[in-house]
């Protein structure tokens, strides 16, 4: 396991062993990128727990790496980062300042990532805690509203909520296309859309009334589902609808002017020639798409 300082021991052939010094240190990106450029043959051993580097000098050659690692520069580089740190420090219910910062946060990906860039972090295993020593202070301070963030939101209360707001969402969605299969639209009983004939309603663009058969609609269906359609037009009853086609798109006219304020709250109004554009290039795309469907399918057997 890492130390704080770093450790050298030293290892004799024996069996299948080759001479050579294993060294512990505090686990960090940056010096581990550092130690494999200085030992380029230095191999990760499961059974020591630690770095081999073959060799009979390898014990005095990692003495030497560590003391320039771990040695004066970085004691002096504590103190002014636990210096710096007294003065500002981070208060968070996600940090410890003791012998070093102590970081303890539910399980997240974005604070793992956040923590490994952070010079001379490491996971103490024993702790259950990220530990940092204070030369690191600053940059650790760089990065911790993100490791703080997602710290939050890994919390389980907070993830409890996000999934019951999912889950209704879900709900509300998966409702809202049950509606949608309906083909159905309120329209008033006193202004009815005419048959046969393409209109646009809202949420759904250009369709043709098949038939309206007077089925009174609930206000908490309307209220829920088709919030355009004003409650002040009267009595709402059910008309079924169906896709026109790009023929009868084509063949539709459009209205010499846009829709005012009062067709659109009873819900229905004539195309305008940008709404039939649109709806006629939406068209001939659907239609390109279900001939190279079936273009594909394979031929039946008989």
């Amino acid at each position: 396991m890492p130390s704080e300082t770093g450790k050298v021991l030293e290892i004799q052939a024996s069996g299948n062993d080759k001479p050579g010094a294993a060294a512990t240190f505090p686990y960090d990106r940056m010096t581990v990128e550092r130690f494999r450029e200085a030992f380029p043959r230095a191999r990760w051993r499961d059974d020591l727990k630690a770095w081999f580097v073959p060799g009979t000098t390898a014990g005095r050659r990692l003495d030497r790496w560590l003391g320039r690692e771990f040695g004066g520069m970085t004691t002096y580089a504590d103190e002014r980062g636990r210096d710096a740190f007294t003065f500002d420090p981070i208060e968070s219910p996600y940090l410890e300042a003791a012998g070093d910062l102590r970081i303890r946060t539910p399980y997240s990906r974005t604070v793992l990532a956040e923590l490994r860039d952070v010079p001379w972090a490491w996971w103490d295993s024993d702790l259950k805690a990220w530990r940092v020593p204070y030369r690191s202070a600053d940059m650790l301070r760089k990065r911790w509203p993100a490791i703080e963030a997602a710290a939050r939101s890994a919390e389980p209360e907070e993830r409890r909520r996000r999934q019951k707001m999912r889950m209704a969402a879900g709900g509300k969605a998966a409702e809202s296309m049950r509606e949608r299969r309906r083909r159905r639209y309120p329209v008033p009983a006193d202004i009815l859309p005419p048959l046969g004939r393409v209109v646009m309603i809202h949420g759904h663009g250009a369709i043709i009334f098949t038939d309206i058969a007077g089925e009174l609609v609930e206000d908490e269906v309307r209220e829920k589902h088709y919030p355009k359609v004003a409650a002040e037009n009267g009595t709402l009853i059910w008309g079924d609808w169906r896709r026109p086609t790009l023929a009868e798109l084509v063949e539709t006219w459009p209205a010499r002017q846009p829709p005012g304020e009062a067709e659109l709250r009873r819900g229905w109004w004539q195309p305008t020639l940008d709404e039939l554009r649109d709806e006629r290039r939406k068209a001939r795309s659907a239609e390109r798409a279900q001939a190279t469907r079936r273009a594909k399918r394979p031929p039946a057997r008989y």
